[in-house]
């Protein structure tokens, strides 16, 4: 047996949807992450809840990369393929790399799982020579589990059940990993299941055991810790970190925070996780459908509160209206929307970032609405923070963007300290002196009236008000300084935001990267290589798209080409080319998946070299 250290690896886990893997891959991320490694993680699923077995709609996958040093990306290509069935096998072949490491479950390759993943009889990939360029590690995990469980007396399915752990086992000996991380899991998730406990603990140690004693593992890998600021971490998922920035605000403004949803996937999980927060006063209220969901929000606003509500593009579709009508009162809700592939109910549990227009433009009349966007899973703690101060200062809704990659993705997050918060600015009036309910300090920005203070009365809805009173107007003169006064309040929040800044590279140059979204880790890494390489590139991502960084057009201007990634048809590119006329360049992925580093890295050396 050999031990290598090396600097980083990327495991894909991959299996039925019923095999555990999202449970194995999750596991083997937060043993990761409390050894100290950086790490950027995958989880890729099947759109349904039970997709056929065997099939290779069914197959659910998970993608670490961990290592020694900064990690952005799940990674391009892998370095081992853990697959429990023939499907995940033929899924998941084209991910890894040309020598790179293949653990089969040989009992997932029988004839009834060949037939199901498409392959003719005669035909398997364990014996026709197809995977002599990879090292294959075979084992029977279905028998091995079952021979380690004779003594328990739970039935077949339920010890079937345990074979992800016995993967698990094998993974954490090749990579020199203790098992006392999973151990802890497995006894609070299975306190009140005593035998089932006991099978799942008895077979990670087998598979580990077996992982240290049989023939067919030849070589153990040591991955050191990276070198990370100091600080508390915790390994986060975007959708948990989303939740916790909103909690952040609600202290910060001294606001109780309203959540109002109706379950959707991407979404769902930042209600899971505000439902654990009762202790910061945060009330989470599951509706009955998309539009009482927001209008619930739009009522807690009204009441004082910091009203949220969370969907996928959609719900967006289903509270459109009642976005349109927090704009016209001009309340501080978010609503944030964890975009997945579209249109209709298009790919529920495929990423994309197809719907930046429709959070830009999609409600009738004249509703321009601030739009913050995250980058990583991590990120989405800022950057819902910041979609709640920008909503509380402004007095309007603002769209949060995150997507389904980053959220449920996960990565290290250093612990921030409170001192560190910004402080969030309430507008809430007590005056009721010459109280007028749309009368505007110098930001454009009315005051917060809370219902029930004596001397704030005023009219509200969604029809055209006049301007200082808010009395119902059908003025023509009126309507359009009305909305040329709710735009420019819009805009001039790009006075209260901070300036753009260039993640890598410098201030001028051949090319720009102008990315905003999920693409951060992708561009980050393929930059980073090409600036090692001596190529003239730069990257800039953005958080705020609406509005954008006053001083973005100086920096545009500073570059010969510019260049938008984008995980959808061109929508950013929109925006950029209708506001600065700017020739700006797509690079578009529309396939449910996120951008390789290498797809970025070849399309800015193509441009850099004039093609």
């Amino acid at each position: 047996m050999t031990q290598e250290t090396v600097e980083k690896v990327v495991i894909f886990f991959a299996g039925d949807s019923g095999d555990g893997i999202q449970l194995a891959g999750s596991q083997f991320t937060n043993t990761a992450a409390l050894y100290g490694n950086d790490l950027s993680t995958f989880p890729d699923f099947p759109a349904e809840i039970r997709a056929p077995q065997g099939t290779l709609a069914g197959v659910s996958g998970f993608q670490i990369s961990f290592g020694s040093t900064e990690i952005f990306t799940p990674g391009d290509e892998c370095d081992v393929l853990v697959v429990m069935n023939v499907a995940a096998l033929k899924a998941n072949l084209k991910r890894l790399k040309k020598g790179g490491a293949i653990i089969v479950n040989t009992d997932g390759f029988d004839k009834r799982n060949l037939r199901l993943a498409g392959f003719e009889d005669g035909e398997n990939p364990l014996s026709d020579n197809s995977l002599s360029d990879y090292r294959v590690s075979e084992m029977n995990v279905t028998k091995l589990t079952r021979e380690c469980l004779v003594d328990i007396t739970l039935g077949v399915k339920e010890k079937d059940r345990c074979k992800n752990m016995f993967v698990l086992g094998f993974v954490y000996w090749m990579y020199n990993r203790t098992l006392e991380h999973t151990i802890e899991f497995l006894t609070q998730k299975f306190k009140s299941k005593p035998e089932v406990l006991e099978a799942n603990i008895k077979v990670l140690k087998a598979g580990y055991n077996f992982a240290d004693t049989c023939e067919i593992s030849s070589s153990r890998f040591e991955v050191k810790p990276a070198k990370m600021s100091s600080g508390t971490y915790r390994n986060i998922m975007g959708n948990q970190a989303t939740a916790i920035g909103l909690i952040a605000a609600s202290q910060q403004s001294g606001l109780d925070l309203f959540y109002g949803s109706y379950p959707i996937t991407p979404a769902s999980d930042i209600l899971h996780e505000l439902a654990k927060h009762k202790n910061f006063g945060v009330k989470s209220f599951q509706a009955e459908d998309e539009i009482a969901a927001v209008s619930a929000a739009i009522g807690a606003a009204f009441g004082g509160a910091l009203g949220v509500t969370a969907t996928s593009g959609p719900g967006v579709a289903l509270k459109g209206e009642a976005i349109g009508l927090a704009f016209m009162l001009e309340l501080p809700i978010v609503i944030v929307n964890v975009q997945r592939g579209g249109p209709s109910t298009g790919l529920p549990t495929k990423t994309e970032q197809a719907d930046l227009l429709q959070a830009m433009y999609g409600r009738n009349g004249e509703a321009p609405i601030p739009v913050v966007s995250a980058s990583t899973p991590s990120d989405c703690f800022e950057a819902s923070f910041e979609a709640c101060r920008i909503a509380i200062e402004h007095m309007t809704p603002v769209f949060f963007l995150s997507d389904g990659y980053i959220a449920n993705g996960a990565e290290p997050w250093m612990y921030p300290q409170t001192k560190d918060l910004k402080d969030i600015s309430v507008p809430i009036t007590t005056k009721t002196e010459d109280y007028l309910p749309y009368k505007r300090d110098e930001k454009l920005v009315r005051e917060w009236a809370i219902p029930g203070t004596a001397g704030l009365e005023h009219r509200l809805g969604g029809l055209e008000k006049e301007a200082e009173t808010g009395n119902v107007s059908y003025d023509s003169d009126n309507h359009e300084y009305m909305v040329k006064i709710r735009a420019e309040k819009v805009e001039r929040i790009a006075e209260f935001i901070p300036l753009q800044k260039v993640d890598s590279g410098e201030v001028k140059g051949k090319v720009l990267v102008l990315a905003w979204g999920s693409t951060y880790g992708a561009v980050k890494t393929a930059v980073k290589e090409l600036l090692a390489d001596g190529f003239s590139v730069s990257h800039a991502h953005l958080r705020y798209i609406n509005p954008l960084p006053k001083n973005l057009v100086e920096l545009l201007s500073g570059f010969d080409k510019v260049l938008i990634p984008e995980i959808n048809n061109g929508q950013l590119i929109k925006i950029i080319r209708d506001k600065y006329l700017i020739d700006a360049i797509p690079l578009n992925k529309i396939k449910g998946t996120p951008f390789e580093a290498r797809e970025i890295k070849n399309r800015i050396k193509e441009l850099h070299d004039g093609k």
